[in-house]
């Protein structure tokens, strides 16, 4: 399984990215360690907001660049409603993603 996730940080942006294993991935981030994104090591990762789960790495992508592509107040209002089909639904197939509980995900 890949996960697609958005990350709120200390500046309130929000970083997006994707994973195999979201608690260990978190970690990485929330350390600002050698293994950290770029961006989180210079914006330092407050909380994760979201994360859906899919089957294989090209979905866990598309979606990754799709929401990459939101503008800020686009990516709040999806955190808030975690409701793919609103902002996506004519650029990926909203169906085959399935949003996680982020509650237990980290540490």
């Amino acid at each position: 399984m890949y996960y697609t996730y958005m990350l709120r940080c200390t500046d309130k942006s929000i970083y997006t990215g994707i994973t195999t294993d979201v608690k260990r991935r978190m970690k990485e981030h929330f350390s600002q360690g050698v293994k950290s994104a770029k961006y989180t090591k210079n914006h330092e990762a407050l909380k994760l907001e979201c994360v859906w789960e899919c089957e294989d790495r090209g979905l866990a992508t598309r979606l990754e660049y799709q929401i990459k592509q939101l503008d800020k107040k686009d990516k709040e209002e999806l955190i808030l409603t975690q409701d793919l089909k609103q902002f996506l639904k004519d650029k990926v197939d909203c169906d085959e993603y399935v949003i996680m509980d982020v509650e237990g995900m980290i540490e």
